[in-house]
């Protein structure tokens, strides 16, 4: 039986969450939506969510923000209420395993090692103490341990990472980019002369290289891209508007004339921008 007073007690914080999640799932009075649901079904809603609230951020929408960790958070509650109707384990456990391992991996905060260190010692070291915690669960591999279900591109990055700590790396950037146009032109011959199947591989190839640049740059490729969906959508919008300011829509303009319009739109962000 829910506990009423507590799902509508506006100051409970967690508990209230917990216990809506847990009324939701009841399968004789709660959603039957929410208690059809399974892992593998929510899932995706969990990504979805983690990316509005990347992009909350990115539009810097403060307001909105709020909101979105909160759908964020729910995910978390609907996992763990799953879990722990199938035995696994609780909210609560979660709770405890985040908390030590936060603890574990900031011995410069919370044990006696000094804080004197740079932001990339501390990299440095918490990298080493995931390595060691990976070790402890059997994971031996270099590249153990990096998500399956991660986007692609950040994938990438972190496979990378991950090779490049065991000096599996170029030495710098302009090695990278070498490598760039060696792919380039892999793809160039695929596309005129090998299957589909080959022209994707080599797509594939050349997008883990550009990844990899990013890296050595310093630049988080899958940050990069979004921006650039980002601004893509601005500048296009832009377009938009000017050619609805001449009475026209896109598809009653000639490419010619939108490459123009793109051009003044670009330089009228960049010097609002400035």
């Amino acid at each position: 039986m829910a506990d009423t007073e507590l799902i509508h007690d506006e100051t409970a914080g967690i508990e209230r969450l917990l216990e809506i999640m847990r009324a939701l799932r009841n399968p004789k009075t709660g959603c039957p939506w929410d208690v059809a649901q399974d892992f593998a079904t929510i899932a995706p809603y969990t990504i979805e969510e983690a990316y509005e609230v990347a992009d909350a951020i990115e539009r810097e929408a403060w307001d909105e923000l709020k909101g979105e960790l909160g759908d964020l958070l729910f995910q978390s509650v609907f996992h763990a209420q799953m879990a722990e109707e199938a035995g696994h384990f609780t909210f609560q456990d979660v709770v405890t395993t985040m908390s030590n391992k936060m603890v574990s991996r900031h011995p410069h905060v919370f044990g006696d090692e000094s804080r004197d260190k740079s932001p990339e010692q501390q990299t440095r070291d918490w990298e080493a103490i995931k390595a060691a915690e990976r070790a402890g669960k059997a994971q031996q591999g270099t590249l153990d341990g990096v998500a399956v279900g991660l986007p692609a591109l950040l994938r990438a990055h972190k496979l990378q990472k991950r090779a490049a700590r065991v000096g599996f790396d170029w030495p710098d950037a302009s090695h990278v980019i070498d490598k760039i146009q060696e792919e380039a032109a892999e793809l160039v011959e695929a596309r005129d002369e090998l299957t589909q199947d080959a022209v994707e591989e080599e797509f594939g190839d050349l997008m883990f290289v550009m990844a990899n640049l990013g890296r050595h740059l310093g630049v988080e490729p899958e940050a990069a891209l979004r921006r650039a969906n980002a601004k893509f959508i601005r500048r296009f919008e832009g377009v938009e508007a000017r050619l609805a300011d001449l009475g026209k829509r896109p598809e009653d303009s000639t490419l010619e004339e939108m490459d123009a319009l793109w051009d003044a739109e670009k330089e009228a962000q960049r010097a609002k921008a400035t």
